[in-house]
């Protein structure tokens, strides 16, 4: 199986769209395969869902995504998965072990705007752009 995480850093990204990158790992025989971590493509309705199915993703897992979202990783047979925190090794782990859980996911619709890929404000004062 295929999966993507959305990743910020070493953790799983609260805001699947806006996500820096992804962490694409294959899992074979409950052991990771393969692992990579690919820039996110940008956030455009359905964009997302369709750059995944061409990578041949089965999976996403994401802190939180809203439904229109969900409803386009459906139309490519993409299982979406919200409501993962931590870090990218621990939901790997788990993956191999399959005891990942899901839940409610962690946004609302709107909610990661300014963030990841569309961040053009950093959070540390000392400087004054994000090198987006």
């Amino acid at each position: 199986m295929r999966i993507a995480i959305s990743t910020d850093g070493d953790m799983v990204s609260a805001h699947f769209g806006r996500c820096p990158s992804f962490t694409i790992v294959d899992i074979e025989n409950n052991k990771v395969a393969k692992k990579e971590v690919i820039d996110n493509p940008g956030h455009q309705p359905g964009a997302i869902p369709r750059f995944l199915h061409e990578k041949g993703v089965n999976r996403i897992i994401a802190g939180g995504m809203g439904m229109n979202a969900v409803n386009f990783f459906n139309q490519f047979s993409i299982e979406a998965m919200v409501g993962v925190t931590g870090t990218i090794d621990d939901v790997i782990e788990k993956l191999e072990k399959g005891t990942l859980k899901g839940g409610e996911s962690l946004c609302s619709p709107g909610a990661g705007k300014g963030y990841g890929v569309e961040k053009t404000a950093c959070d540390n004062p000392d400087k004054e752009d994000c090198g987006h």
